[in-house]
């Protein structure tokens, strides 16, 4: 195999999915949780988001095909779910929630948004679509998913790093930086709606 390869996929799948950027969300997402619980949910969302992306780095966009979705859709659809998020972060609504629920009850955000789309999002699927497009066979396919694992790992630990990061902020620095990102999920939905539409000829 190509190191060059292996090099260029590690780096654009790692700028893509971006590992580091995703701590200071995961603890917005998570806050007042247990280090236990977000253990839980920091391995079931990378768990998630592997299988999804290892599906289309096999199926490509045929999955998407089969049940009559456009990648520009899927976008659009991911930009949606990704903006109500964003609100509830930049409103609190999450935290209010959280006070209201517990145990069982309360929401888990493992699935969405951590592994759908902020992991695996249409960036993150359609790299991997491209990347194993590159590869004729099954052991290209293997270094490909093995690229892919070696980020998602990487997100794992920096998963595991949250409780530092937490720490370091405390309480009003969490709040600050949850309503921050909150603006800044409302402008990465913005964008993903905005990359749909252009792909489907409806922006410049």
């Amino acid at each position: 195999m190509d190191p060059t390869f292996l090099i260029s996929a590690f780096v654009t799948l790692f700028v893509i999915i971006d590992p580091i950027g995703l701590v200071p969300l995961f603890v917005a997402l998570t806050q007042g949780m247990t280090a236990r619980e977000r253990r839980a949910i920091g391995l079931r969302a990378v768990l998630v988001a592997a299988l999804l992306l290892l599906l289309f780095a096999a199926a490509g966009e045929a999955v998407l095909g089969f049940v009559g979705i456009s990648m520009p859709a899927f976008r659009i659809a991911g930009g949606i779910l990704l903006f109500l998020t964003a609100l509830d972060m930049l409103f609190e609504r999450r935290a209010k929630r959280r006070q209201d629920q517990t145990g069982e009850d309360r929401p888990d955000p493992s699935v969405f948004p951590l592994a759908i789309p902020l992991i695996a999002g249409p960036g993150a699927i359609a790299t991997m679509i491209l990347l194993a497009g590159q590869q004729s066979d099954l052991a290209g396919l293997a270094t490909v998913t093995g690229v892919m694992l070696a980020v998602l790992t990487i997100v794992m630990l920096m998963f595991l790093s949250a409780s530092l990061f937490e720490r370091a902020l405390g309480r009003v620095g969490i709040n600050v930086v949850t309503r921050l990102l909150g603006m800044l999920l409302a402008a990465l939905s913005v964008q993903f709606v905005l990359e749909g539409l252009r792909d489907f000829g409806f922006a410049g």
